[in-house]
């Protein structure tokens, strides 16, 4: 989830199962003052990015104001690094619940990447808002970002070194390739014709490049 391209408004599949709504990704908080913060910030964010919100914005949004609110905040900067590692965390944590159910190098693929899309295209997700206003947060900030963003893409790394992959093809230009796509289906997908599951299935159909049986030796 590497895309810092910000995508227009999507319409998704209204009976998904919600993937990184704000109000689910802060539950385990214990304070309930500090979890409305985030799912404020996290709603201010998807919604207006992260340059077009302050923080008067997100203390207005709560009920507090000046001093108050950073009695639970140190910085914009600080929250927004809070608010996209854990919603990268929530993503990576199902896409591993979903790989660990199969043993198929390729359906271990296939689920990874439904699983990813079925985040993306939900259209009460945060995720892919948060993951597209890269560019416009601080260097400092992006150096933060990148740790995680690194971090998750391990899982795709050991998901492609285990695929039985024909020779000459380069793992590593492999998955920036399945990630690059996988990161841009918001950006034409609509609902309608195939569901996001069917179209991470048709991803990995044309990213099958297996090792090819030799040809027997007889006439």
């Amino acid at each position: 989830m590497s895309d810092t391209t910000r995508a227009g408004k999507r319409e998704g599949p209204s009976d998904a199962a919600p993937a990184g709504v704000a109000g689910d990704l802060f539950a385990g908080e214990i304070s309930e003052r500090y979890r409305a913060i985030l799912e404020a910030a996290a709603s201010l964010f998807a919604e207006r990015g992260y340059a077009a919100t302050s923080v008067r914005d997100i203390g207005e949004r709560v009920g507090l104001l000046g001093g108050s609110l950073y009695h639970y905040i140190k910085s914009k900067e600080l929250l927004f690094i809070k608010i996209h590692d854990t919603a990268l965390q929530v993503s990576e944590d199902r896409i591993r619940v979903a790989i660990e159910r199969e043993r198929d190098p390729w359906a271990r693929l296939e689920a990874a990447c439904v699983t990813m899309l079925g985040i993306q295209l939900d259209p009460r997700s945060i995720t892919m808002p948060l993951m597209n206003d890269f560019l416009a947060v601080p260097r400092h900030v992006q150096e933060s970002l990148i740790a995680k963003r690194d971090a998750f893409e391990q899982i795709f790394v050991v998901l492609v070194d285990d695929l039985p992959l024909a020779e000459g093809i380069d793992r590593g230009v492999y998955r920036l390739l399945l990630l690059t796509l996988l990161n841009n289906v918001g950006l034409w997908y609509r609902p309608g014709r195939l569901s996001p599951e069917e179209i991470g299935g048709q991803i990995v159909r044309i990213f099958r490049h297996e090792v090819q049986a030799a040809p027997s030796g007889g006439d």
